[in-house]
């Protein structure tokens, strides 16, 4: 026989909880179900928190020793079919960093094919897309486009002139906003609120994009530049380096806007060479309060990047498990979402400290408890109440919601809430609604479940930290008797 299935959404009422038999009292009626799901201690892999891979996707293999690659277009291995990242968590996000003058190599044509192949395949690989076009490095292979160098002159010394990370054009020059910021506005009119974009990185000077010197700039130049993206993309996330007070302030004016660190890790890289200062100790503690950024986790998702590699750290750098785990703390302080770590090898030693910052990085939410009536008649409005927990620090900043689905042999009812998890920060929630059982649904027993889902297709989006999961994504809270 055909399934049935039905979709409805279900309406808060003003009050109506107020009055609901069984609220506020200090014990459980007799006629409620009462589920508490056990908790289990898995590694999750969810939408848009935990590692990603860099300029690879799931299933590629993983670069070797302590380099990697950046900024270049995405050299395509052959896939096998099998996404297991060897040494490397199984990611849902793929970053990658692409400099101007691949993106457009010729004034105002625009490789939009890079692009798409870069989407379509890490969805294919069951993936999103983080993409950061940063407009020039270091050395004549990472310099902004020809055409853009042929029109501005060879000059290379500006007023931030860093050895490391110096401004190569002129960022005053209103051909730079005019041209650079073009293809960013060009982006976001193409890809703003695509399906499998993740996120796209506020780029606008300094090296690899990484925003050294922005504190220099004018306020006509800056507002130019972040312009470029805050007015393009509206619907996919903006993720800023950490840059100066202005930069940062002026951004979260036009819109809510995360942040990342390209140097997570770094306790003593260049100290020698920098009386003492280190990133981890001297800047990011600091800069994340003087910029007024120490809440935007709330709103926006973090990002980070490690400092070298993980063999960097041990190899090079000497860090044991005592410097690794404070490393992971301060990061979890800070309210991380994701991480890069340059599709690069996990030392096995290491693992079961990256698994445990796994477990607490982003969202993890687990069903407490669950209660609903033991028996109802067709056509009466069932009334149910939730505790969730948030295990982990930071919200889910995707537009998914709950859904609870009746379901027997023949028949199937999807209750789509009006629930936010874009709010649901860490630590409890309390969500209680109640929906309408259809005239025509059948009698007899009828198992309930729950899902976290998207709101467009109502597909079942969020591994949960509790029993009960079933193959297709919906997790078995128990079964209700349905009466005529």
């Amino acid at each position: 026989m055909t399934k049935k299935k039905h979709v409805c959404l279900t309406l808060m009422m003003t009050g109506f909880f107020l009055c609901m038999p069984f609220a506020g009292q200090g014990q459980n009626p007799e006629y409620l179900t009462i589920v508490k799901p056990a908790l289990i201690d898995d590694v999750l892999t969810n939408p848009g928190i935990g590692f990603m891979t860099f300029q690879r996707f799931n299933g590629d293999k993983l670069n070797e020793g302590m380099g990697w690659t950046e900024g270049f277009p995405i050299e395509y291995q052959e896939f096998t079919g099998d996404l297991t990242n060897e040494d490397h968590p199984a990611t849902t996000i793929a970053y990658w960093r692409v400099y101007w003058k691949f993106i457009e190599p010729e004034k105002g044509q625009y490789r939009w094919d890079k692009i798409d192949k870069a989407l379509e395949t890490a969805r294919s690989r069951g993936q999103a897309l983080m993409l950061r076009i940063a407009p020039y490095g270091t050395g004549d292979q990472r310099d902004v486009p020809d055409w853009y160098r042929d029109m501005v002159g060879p000059q290379r010394d500006w007023k931030y002139n860093n050895p490391v990370n110096k401004w190569v054009v002129d960022p005053e020059d209103p051909r730079y906003a005019e041209h650079f910021g073009g293809l960013i506005r060009a982006i976001g009119e193409r890809y703003d609120g695509h399906p499998d974009f993740e996120a796209i990185d506020l780029s606008i000077v300094g090296a690899w994009g990484e925003g050294a010197g922005a504190g220099l700039l004018s306020q006509t130049a800056r507002e130019a530049l972040v312009d470029a993206y805050t007015d393009s993309f509206e619907k996919t996330p903006i993720i800023s380096l950490l840059m100066d007070k202005k930069t940062m302030e002026y951004a979260n004016s036009r819109r809510p806007v995360g942040w990342r660190v390209d140097c997570i890790g770094d306790l003593g890289f260049w100290a020698k060479d920098q009386h003492g200062w280190t990133h981890m100790y001297d800047y990011y503690p600091r800069q994340i309060i003087h910029t007024n950024m120490q809440d935007s986790w709330k709103t926006s998702p973090l990002s980070f990047e490690i400092c070298g590699t993980f063999l960097n750290w041990r190899d090079r750098q000497g860090y044991g498990r005592e410097e690794v785990k404070y490393i992971f703390d301060q990061s979890l302080k800070w309210h991380i979402s994701s991480f890069n770590a340059k599709s690069s090898p996990v030392p096995p030693e290491w693992q079961d400290l990256v698994d445990d910052w796994l477990r607490r990085m982003g969202y993890r939410f687990a069903l407490r408890r669950f209660t609903y009536p033991s028996q109802i008649r067709q056509n009466e409005r069932l009334n149910y109440t939730t505790w969730w927990e948030n295990l982990g620090v930071a919200p889910c900043y995707k537009d998914f919601t709950m859904a609870i689905r009746i379901r027997n042999r023949n028949s199937e009812t999807v209750f789509i809430t009006d629930a936010d998890v874009r709010k649901w920060l860490p630590g409890d929630i309390v969500y209680d609604d109640s929906f309408f059982i259809p005239a025509d649904f059948p009698a007899g027993t009828a198992d309930i479940q729950v899902a976290i889902v998207d709101r467009l297709d109502f597909r079942p989006r969020v591994k949960l930290a509790v029993e009960g999961r079933q193959d297709d994504g919906w997790y078995h809270l128990g079964t209700i008797k349905i009466t005529e």
